[in-house]
């Protein structure tokens, strides 16, 4: 059976939904032929409607995914994510204790051997907190922040590879992450997915001017490993 997704924006214009993790923007190479689980044809269905996928967030990331209902609007809104007009703000709980704000201006490489691009992520620390238990050998206690994250630039994996770069890995991340803390957390607290969330997105609607903000609250997954480690969770503002 196919999931229903959650609808947090409707005009007669723009779309937009809180994507489940797990699911793929549309499809590519990289997906099987059998591959059912792609967010456009899963809500084109759902509503009757064709509609075009705005942005991409990557598979195993939760939240705001926004869709253009028609051309006219697909043309407008979709060249201003280039030019930092639509901003995009995600939640992310990574390892280690984070200074309150940064940048990480980081230049990233497209493919393993392609030319290194630009890259800048900005980041606030939201909360923190440090567990009794060791998730490594090293020490007897577990140091983790809630950190909110801007992407200047919107380089693949960006805010997953600034993370491992500064040492500060995102927990669930199975690709540039830390083994021994997904370990930790897959046997203590039984989590399976990734811990980064597209939060917030915010424009200035190319039809009728006025200032968008969508917001897609955390999964339940999520919210349980808050909760566990004693981290308040966000507030919108």
């Amino acid at each position: 059976m196919k999931p229903l997704l959650e609808i947090i924006f409707e005009d007669e214009y723009f779309i937009a939904i809180n994507k489940p993790a797990g699911v793929l923007v549309h499809r590519t190479h990289l997906a099987k032929e059998e591959e059912t689980l792609l967010a456009v044809q899963l809500l084109r269905d759902q509503i009757g409607q064709h509609v075009s996928p705005l942005h991409r967030i990557d598979r195993p990331t939760s939240g705001v995914l926004l869709f253009g209902k028609n051309s006219e609007s697909t043309s407008l809104l979709q060249p201003l994510f280039p030019t930092k007009q639509v901003k995009k703000f995600y939640l992310s709980l990574v390892r280690g204790h984070m200074e309150d704000h940064g940048i990480i201006d980081h230049p990233l490489r497209k493919k393993l051997h392609g030319e290194l691009q630009e890259a800048t992520t900005e980041f606030w620390t939201l909360s923190q907190t440090e567990i009794p238990f060791a998730s490594s050998a090293r020490y007897p206690s577990s140091r983790y922040s809630l950190i909110k994250v801007y992407p200047h630039t919107g380089r693949m994996h960006q805010i997953r590879r600034h993370m491992a770069h500064a040492r500060h890995y995102v927990i669930g991340d199975n690709t540039h992450g830390d083994n021994k803390q997904n370990t930790f957390f897959r046997n203590k607290f039984g989590l399976y997915n990734m811990l980064l969330h597209a939060w917030q997105l915010e424009f200035i609607h190319p039809i009728t001017n006025q200032k968008i903000t969508i917001e897609a609250e955390l999964p339940d997954y999520f919210i349980k490993i808050l909760e566990e480690i004693s981290i308040c969770l966000p507030n919108s503002n």
